[in-house]
């Protein structure tokens, strides 16, 4: 499986959805229903559509951004749950597209149109 920066590069830019999955999987482990939780928490309770967010995340196991990290028993967890955790080539990805969102927040202010303060 492919690893290197330039191969992280080469999924750039990210889609919004995806980028938020990395966000949420760099803490550690979660299973899907706990993404869906976070990332619309994160994202201002914006609906997650469950056949794309597992469309998503079935194209994220594909380009290897992610893994199926196994089934987590604890005594309240249901045992159909898959559990998923992010891969090195995923958190470059997600390092990558931080930076260049970075980039254009930083290219946003020098043109005025953000302030200092992101005004």
């Amino acid at each position: 499986m492919p690893t290197s920066t330039s191969d992280a590069r080469a999924l750039l830019p990210l889609k919004p959805l995806v980028f938020q999955v990395l966000l949420a999987l760099n803490e550690g482990e979660r299973h899907g229903w706990s993404l869906v939780r976070e990332i619309q928490g994160r994202t201002g309770d914006r609906r997650l559509l469950p056949a794309n967010f597992y469309r998503t995340l079935r194209g994220m196991l594909a380009e290897g951004l992610i893994d199926e990290a196994g089934h987590r028993a604890t005594p309240d967890d249901d045992e159909r749950r898959r559990y998923f955790a992010v891969t090195p080539l995923g958190r470059e990805a997600a390092k990558l597209e931080a930076r260049r969102m970075q980039d254009l927040v930083a290219d946003s202010r020098t043109r005025r149109l953000l302030g200092a303060r992101g005004r």
